[in-house]
């Protein structure tokens, strides 16, 4: 392989200015609870109002929303919904029976409370709305608590729209630290939330590292990432437009193309810096370009496999002959497009897979946000006394092999109990009965 354009060295270290400002945020909020959550919104926020969204304002929120924009988020979310439908489905209870007197069994639970976090900074991210509370929804989550930043006296309406619609039972205004603070410690609502997941800048993103433990996350997410497999059938333009429409993202966001065709990466590094040049945005586009795009030349499409695996990225396209061969070989990716019909944007918005996925190389271990995230997999066990002349003894044996005696008595006492006459060709404690009333 080879650089048709590479990436400046630009050295991504942590900031332990974030990471400081965030732990001392938590600490200051977890003893100060609701009053601390509210002046760290009044000063980042300029908020005075109440946090929580009354079912008047809610309303009259919804009321505001156009009813094309209404249309639209109504169809992402039957997408999302319908997708998400058809993840929980794939997860079934079920019960055996390896051996006789034995039953093994899993359970299918979704958690009790479920945190829902909505950007509402640079973008009004409706569409994470609908990603987090849809799916939340679908698992079947009691409560949903939703929270997003406000701005000019609410949180924005379309995203009201898209909570209310998604099915959150309640909705905060207020975002960042605080805001992830509020869905953890359970602030405004009553409700700790045993999941808390969605977007967010490097302080959200922080603050949901630090709390990790305390409440489960969705993934730890870092800028935007997008990638683009292509050979010499594509049209550049097309290339180079889902490239600089991923760029917008933010400054800091990576976009990567791997191709084939050496003629194909001139081209496409020749239009992306005028189709920038065109958008609102182009300034944050450029400088992403700039300091992280890069255009990768590999002789062959097995080369191809190899570099896009290595660089695991959050989204990937394919644009290139063979499409069932390129999704038969890729294994590390948040999310795949195939096909030049297939951009990143209908993922993102409304196509109907989830777009909360992994960054940073991630996706070489996870998958995205899903219904599986809101879900636990509870496993049980029932063993009569005849199974246990098996499974006692073989738990028994192990236990003691390991230098667990506590362990093997647990079983030595069921072996003495349902088979008081039995003489063991192996080590099997006589275990002193006592009477808890003396």
């Amino acid at each position: 392989m080879e650089f048709i354009k590479q990436a400046p060295a630009i050295e991504k270290a942590v900031d332990q200015s974030i990471r400081e400002t965030v732990e001392a945020m938590l600490q200051t909020i977890e003893s100060g609870r609701e009053s601390a959550a509210l002046e760290f919104a009044q000063d980042f926020d300029g908020w005075k109002g109440d946090v929580v969204l009354s079912d008047e304002k809610r309303a009259a929120l919804v009321a505001q929303v156009p009813n094309q924009v209404r249309e639209d988020i109504e169809f992402a979310y039957a997408q999302v919904k319908r997708f998400a439908e058809a993840q929980r489905s794939s997860l079934t209870e079920f019960e055996i029976e390896p051996e006789p007197g034995v039953r093994l069994g899993q359970r299918v639970v979704p958690v009790q409370c479920a945190g829902c976090y909505v950007p509402g900074g640079r973008y009004a991210h409706i569409a994470s709305a609908i990603m987090s509370i849809a799916t939340a929804q679908v698992a079947g989550v009691p409560h949903i608590v939703a929270c997003s930043p406000p701005h000019a006296g609410s949180i924005h309406p379309a995203i009201a729209y898209a909570m209310d619609l998604a099915g959150a039972d309640s909705i905060l205004e207020i975002g960042g630290v605080q805001g992830i603070a509020a869905l953890a410690y359970g602030l405004f609502t009553g409700r700790e939330a045993d999941v808390v997941v969605g977007p967010g800048n490097a302080y959200v993103a922080e603050a949901k590292r630090l709390l990790f433990g305390r409440v489960g996350i969705d993934v730890l997410a870092g800028p935007t990432e997008s990638a683009i497999i292509a050979d010499d059938s594509v049209d550049p333009m097309t290339v180079a437009i889902d490239l600089v429409s991923q760029a917008e993202h933010g400054p800091s966001s990576p976009v990567w193309l791997f191709t084939t065709s050496e003629d194909l990466g001139e081209q496409v590094a020749a239009i992306v810096p005028k189709l920038a040049a065109d958008l609102p945005s182009a300034e944050v586009v450029l400088a992403a370009w700039r300091d992280f795009g890069e255009i990768v030349l590999c002789l062959e499409r097995e080369e191809v496999v190899t570099v896009s695996d290595r660089y695991a990225p959050e989204h990937l396209q394919v644009m290139a002959r063979d499409l069932d061969w390129w999704k038969g070989r890729l294994r590390n990716y948040g999310s795949l497009f195939l096909g030049e019909g297939s951009t990143v944007t209908h993922g993102d918005k409304c196509s109907g897979t989830n777009h909360i996925l992994p960054t940073a190389g991630a996706a070489r271990y996870s998958g995205g946000l899903s219904v599986h995230k809101f879900m636990k997999v509870l496993t049980y066990q029932e063993i009569d006394a005849q199974a246990n002349e098996r499974f006692s003894a073989v738990g028994s044996r192990i236990s003691r092999a390991e230098g667990m005696e506590g362990h093997a008595r647990a079983c030595d006492w069921r072996l003495k109990t349902y088979f008081p006459d039995r003489d063991w060709p192996f080590e099997v404690a006589d275990i002193k009965r006592y009477d808890g009333k003396q």
